[in-house]
């Protein structure tokens, strides 16, 4: 808001005279505080709103109906626990300067901000590049518009700070993300599975030899947390039925690509029509980097509810038959097991699938037939270990603190989705 005053000509810009240390009440942690004027102005910026209008769990609310929060909610959350993080640290002696807080809480708050629709449901789909490449390439357009406030945390995010422990807290496994995304998803969807303590963890976070440690009294807290993570894997973000929607809403996109490179009319959104008709790699954003983040930054999950919507009376038969049963949840059987599929089943169910489809005599059933595989892995050997603070002040994995088994190796399951015929 600007205001002219008529004695001295004076302008007057509300937006940087307003107080911006503003409060949040958040659903899981409360009241939640923006402590730094710079963040409100990121959380003002039409880029970051954008997350109001992307789901962090895609299509999760098919099978969990509260599971309807967004990818701005797990930032503000993250944002939280990182400033929580930090204090801590601070408290026990570590060496935090004011600017590195900063840089880490803007890292964390924008961590996610190169998520495209429905999150994790659509990526490499739309756009075939990797969501973290697309939030390096936001952070260092606004650190443009923010005339170089964010260089720091942009080192922070991408590891080339010296004090590696504050890219630690922003993605490892014990970082501030999952520490709010597993809090806040078991919240929204109600599986109690999933509740970490999360502020216990928090408190027993220490440094060691620029590493984040865990003090060995809070080592329960930490297998708790990889417990449930790994439930919240596959009771909630690898649901059999949350997995059956989300191919199926892949399998839609890749049919429009397809319909679309036949040139088939098609009425798409004209953000969402320009990445259909063009294929846009890593290195054309970061060639023609405001351009084409302005464009991507044009596609939300509303713009992909209108395309499924508006496909339903489409000529395509195959195109229709997806619009159709995404918006009346009329979802694709789903089997899972820890073999591939043989091939006999696939023939089986495509010969019974032309059996029932004879509207058109040319219709590729194949498209209604998904296969494909999922893993997960609870905790991971190969790098970042998480590291226990002994009480004699030794350093040991957490492997050989522990009294408990740990699950590190990598659980592959396959699937088949098709129409329940």
């Amino acid at each position: 808001m600007v205001i002219n005053s008529p004695s001295n000509k004076t302008t007057f810009n509300y937006k940087k005279a307003m107080n911006k240390k503003k409060i949040i009440n958040d659903p899981v942690y409360g009241f939640i505080s923006i402590p730094y004027e710079i963040i409100y102005d990121i959380l003002e910026h039409p880029y970051f709103q954008r997350l109001r209008r992307i789901k962090q769990l895609g299509l999760t609310h098919f099978v969990y109906p509260g599971a309807l929060h967004t990818r701005f909610h797990h930032a503000l959350g993250a944002m939280h626990l990182m400033q929580k993080a930090i204090r801590n640290l601070q408290y026990k002696g570590i060496d935090i300067s004011p600017e590195e807080a900063e840089a880490a809480t803007i890292a964390i708050l924008l961590h996610d901000i190169g998520h495209g629709p429905f999150s994790h449901a659509l990526e490499h789909t739309i756009v075939n590049v990797h969501h973290e490449d697309l939030s390096v390439l936001f952070m260092e357009q606004l650190n443009e518009e923010f005339n170089g406030a964010l260089s720091l945390a942009i080192k922070v995010f991408k590891n080339e700070y010296p004090k590696k422990f504050l890219h630690q807290l922003v993605s490892s496994q014990l970082d501030m993300d999952r520490m709010d995304y597993l809090n806040r998803d078991s919240f929204f969807t109600g599986v109690s599975e999933g509740v970490i303590g999360y502020d216990r963890i928090i408190k027993m976070l220490h440094v060691h030899n620029d590493e984040i440690v865990v003090e060995y009294k809070g080592i329960y807290s930490i297998e708790k947390f990889l417990i449930a993570r790994r439930i919240m894997y596959w009771q909630v973000y690898l649901h059999k039925t949350v997995l059956s929607a989300e191919q199926m809403l892949i399998r839609f996109f890749e049919r429009i690509k397809f319909l679309s490179i036949a040139n088939t009319p098609l009425e798409l959104p004209s953000s969402l029509h320009f990445f259909v008709k063009n294929k846009v790699s890593v290195t054309d954003f970061r060639a023609n980097r405001k351009r084409y983040l302005d464009q991507f930054a044009l596609i939300d999950d509303i713009d992909i509810a209108y395309t499924i919507k508006n496909s339903i009376k489409h000529p395509d038969f195959i195109l229709a038959y997806l619009a159709q049963c995404l918006t009346h949840r009329r979802l694709f059987k789903t089997e899972i097991q820890n073999t591939e599929f043989k091939s006999d089943l696939l023939q089986d169910i495509r010969l019974k699938l032309e059996k029932c489809i004879t509207l058109k005599n040319d219709i590729d059933v194949s498209w209604l037939i998904i296969k494909g595989s999922e893993s997960n892995i609870a905790y991971s050997t190969k790098k970042d270990e998480i590291k226990i603070l002994m009480k004699d002040r030794q350093i040991k994995k957490l492997l050989e603190a522990s009294d408990h088994i740990i699950d590190s190796d990598i659980l592959v399951k396959h699937f088949l989705c098709y129409p329940k015929i």
